[in-house]
């Protein structure tokens, strides 16, 4: 990177215009602080204003603050006379959305068109910057995850959203970054100003190296190029370890913020963008190319099961699925075709995964058997579920009613399947698979017990015995595997913990022969 590249906020947005596009949530009072700052800096700012901010924010303070008209309306004359929705974007620098609310996002993830902002926003050929605010719940929603995918797979940059109180007095990720960091943003996003790099750079094995001639320019050509598998990207990118080295013996801190951010809008981890390895994994889907598990197949199973006591009452366990579902997720984020069984969870279903929905041990293992059973049969099977040990001997045709001149009637248990030792002793046995032990008490000792037992390959094992365990979004586990010594993970979220393996399942593959599917089988003790 050079040190030209590096610029104070108000270098690199003097003389630059600003489109910025308001759209509706209550983040829509950040937006007027953002204009004033963009304004300080040397920027301007021309505003689109939607029906939705309108009802947080007026034109009048819009107009007031940034000097100019603030347009509204896609058919008004006037509008479309002096400043039509072509010349809005065309005559941009960077158009900017914040708050970019769900709605708006999928509009532009889906190329629709129904007023000025979104046909602005359809018609622009200049450089995107949103930066999301909404409800976590909506932000988590796998459709508003798809739209974010889908958007960064087209070089769209995101700034944010963060963690914290909302005003819809919940808490979660969904707040719209300060209008000091997105103007931060807005700096590095401008900062890549070599557009002819990356419209037909990197001809040959010398074309990408000599024609992107800036890291800023190398990222945006390592999201957007899916030439290269993911190492082939970070040989490319060696720029990053000198730059960061360079950093390092400086001290030089406006460079090594300018870094972060431009790992932070575009999607990439600093220390896979650092290391030049898989580990960490990608935080954000990837290219196909660079998906380390695409053309693997993957069996899950997550959540609790319920055994039926009668038509009303069942025997449960507590657990969430927030575990397995997080691992479905990982593993698809990686390229693997991820079929998910799931019992009874309130989650919602992983994007990208096929996901069936069971209530008993007895279903889940029927379905494991029968995606195992097909001629595709799986590569890995991670058997995240708290299966039921027990279940009712015999299930109740109506429901069991309390009568004061009987007693307590007696209920008769049965064991039910082990699915773990099922899978692990199948004709059609995955080449990796891997168990859970959620213990109360002697963890380690119960976990490699069971390792042996049910002759998986490996075991997660995690702590039950603490409160608040079911439904965490955080979890601390150690990784045993046959043979070796066992790893203990930091306390992580869920989402962390995913990711954690999937990395490690992709190492495991890198290192083992594809074509040797199914292992001799170990016989269960």
């Amino acid at each position: 990177m050079t040190q030209d590249m590096i610029q104070p906020a108000n270098a690199m947005l003097h003389g630059k215009t600003i489109l910025l596009v308001i759209s509706g949530g209550i983040a829509a009072y950040k937006s007027l602080e953002l204009i004033r700052l963009i304004r300080k800096n040397g920027g301007t700012v021309r505003c689109i204003l939607t029906s939705g901010g309108a009802q947080f924010v007026t034109a009048l303070s819009v107009s007031s603050l940034s000097e100019n008209e603030c347009y509204t309306d896609l058919w008004s004359l006037k509008d479309e006379t002096e400043m039509g929705h072509i010349r809005l974007s065309r005559e941009a620098d960077l158009i900017l959305v914040a708050p970019a609310s769900a709605n708006m996002i999928a509009k532009i993830a889906h190329g629709l068109a129904d007023d000025l902002a979104s046909t602005t926003l359809l018609a622009s050929d200049k450089p995107l910057l949103i930066a999301p605010a909404m409800n976590h719940m909506m932000w988590d929603n796998p459709a508003t995850q798809e739209n974010i995918a889908t958007l960064r797979s087209r070089g769209v940059d995101i700034i944010g959203p963060e963690s914290g109180a909302m005003a819809c007095n919940e808490t979660g990720l969904g707040r719209m970054s300060e209008p000091e960091d997105i103007l931060e943003a807005i700096s590095t996003v401008l900062s890549q100003t070599n557009p002819s790099s990356l419209e037909g750079g990197g001809q040959g094995e010398g074309g990408a190296d000599s024609d992107l001639d800036t890291f800023a320019a190398r990222l945006k050509y390592a999201r957007k190029n899916a030439r290269f598998t993911q190492e082939q990207l970070a040989e490319k990118l060696n720029i990053a370890r000198s730059t960061y080295t360079q950093y390092e013996r400086d001290r030089n801190e406006m460079s090594l913020n300018t870094l972060k951010q431009l790992c932070k809008i575009k999607g990439f981890d600093l220390d896979w963008l650092v290391n030049g390895t898989t580990n960490p994994l990608h935080p954000n889907p990837l290219p196909a190319g660079e998906r380390g598990l695409t053309g693997f197949k993957a069996l899950l199973t997550s959540g609790p099961t319920y055994e039926a006591i009668d038509p009303v009452r069942f025997i449960g366990n507590r657990s969430s699925g927030k575990q397995g579902h997080a691992i479905a997720a990982a593993l698809a984020l990686a390229g693997a075709d991820v079929t998910l069984i799931s019992g009874p969870t309130a989650l919602p279903d992983p994007p990208g995964v096929n996901t069936i929905h069971i209530e008993s041990a007895a279903q889940m293992l029927a379905a494991c058997e029968a995606a195992l059973n097909t001629h595709q049969a799986a590569d890995i099977a991670v058997c995240a579920a708290a299966v039921s040990d027990w279940s009712p001997a015999a299930t109740q045709e109506h429901k069991i009613k309390k009568r004061g001149d009987q007693s307590a009637p007696t209920l008769f248990l049965k064991e039910n399947p082990d699915i773990l030792a099922t899978l692990s002793s199948h004709p059609q046995r995955p080449r990796l698979v891997i168990g859970f032990a959620a213990e109360s008490q002697n963890l380690l000792e119960n976990a490699a017990a069971k390792l042996k037992k049910k002759g998986c390959d490996w075991i997660l094992a995690n702590d039950i015995s603490g409160e608040n365990t079911f439904g965490s979004d955080k979890n601390h586990v150690y990784l045993l595997k046959q043979g070796l010594e066992t790893e203990e993970w930091p306390e992580a979220t869920k989402t962390a913990i995913a990711r954690e393996l999937t990395t490690r399942i992709i190492e495991h593959f890198k290192n083992h022969d594809r074509s040797d599917r199914h292992p001799p089988l170990r016989a269960a003790e």
